[in-house]
């Protein structure tokens, strides 16, 4: 990679992230922001350098796409940019679905990012966001598919929402419920475990930890599950890669061994903007 640096641009169903990546593949400056709002919660871009171009990932809707839109136009008039979509085969990722570009953008991206960031690896990727994603990637870069469910907050909303006399709970509000009780005798915890204080189930006394850790347990049981039938299916080790906005929570309760990569989308559109330019120059 050579010439002007990237703005990579991941806008999701919860905020936006975005990075600024060097011709040789540094980031430089990264951040996220809001959805909807403006003053605190734009971007403050003045002082970055003009981009070569922008390269987005938007799985928000049209609405968002209009305001990254303007924000682009507001500091750099003219900047070239690319929404991406999900193809047949890129950057070393054959696409498995029916129909390749019904995949979401983001999981495509990060599809490209986890290939790269554990080559010649089989993995099952775990995101944990507002919907809990999962894609399961060979070692030689056959993405053969995936699965979709509600995420750790949307689990706990949906309850509240849709039953009389249960609390609707966020994930802020959540976290904190997490914790060890003095009055369970056990933890949903990623702490290290004495032989003497074994990791035992989790019953919770308030209808609030009830909430909490039965989603987050519902979501690990969820990823333990199709981890352990992906290697059975395989017959070889594959490693489970996580991130998301939930993945604290979701991976506290998990008994299986994870790497935690919180930003494979950027990741994997950093390598699609470097294969357009290098496409471009020998065009």
């Amino acid at each position: 990679m050579s010439g002007a640096p990237f703005l990579l641009i991941d806008a999701g169903n919860s905020r936006v992230k975005w990075a600024l990546v060097q011709a040789d593949g540094k980031q430089t400056h990264a951040g996220a922001f809001a959805h909807g709002g403006g003053g605190a919660d734009a971007p403050d871009w003045s002082q970055l350098p003009r981009p070569a171009a922008a390269w987005l990932s938007n799985v928000a809707g049209e609405a968002v796409a209009q305001r990254i839109a303007a924000l682009l136009e507001t500091h750099w008039p003219g900047l070239p940019r690319t929404t991406i979509r999900a193809c047949e085969r890129q950057c070393g990722v054959t696409n498995g679905y029916t129909t390749p570009s019904t995949l979401g953008s983001d999981r495509w991206a990060g599809l490209i990012g986890a290939h790269a960031a554990f080559p010649g690896e089989p993995l099952l990727i775990a995101t944990f966001g507002t919907a809990t994603t999962l894609e399961a990637l060979r070692a030689d870069g056959m993405f053969v598919g995936g699965l979709i469910a509600p995420g750790w907050s949307l689990m706990m909303r949906s309850l509240g929402e849709h039953t009389a006399q249960l609390p609707t709970l966020d994930a802020n509000a959540a976290r904190g419920l997490l914790t060890p009780s003095a009055s369970t005798g056990a933890a949903l915890s990623s702490e290290p475990q004495t032989a003497s204080e074994p990791r035992g189930p989790f019953f919770a006394t308030d209808t609030q930890r009830s909430l909490s850790a039965g989603c987050a347990l519902a979501q690990a049981g969820l990823i333990e599950r199709m981890w352990n039938d992906l290697q059975a299916a395989w017959g070889v080790p594959v490693r489970l890669v996580v991130g998301g906005g939930a993945a604290d929570e979701v991976t506290a309760a998990l008994k299986v061994p994870h790497t935690r990569h919180d930003s494979l989308v950027l990741s994997g559109l950093a390598l699609i903007a470097a294969e357009a330019r290098a496409a471009a120059r020998h065009g």
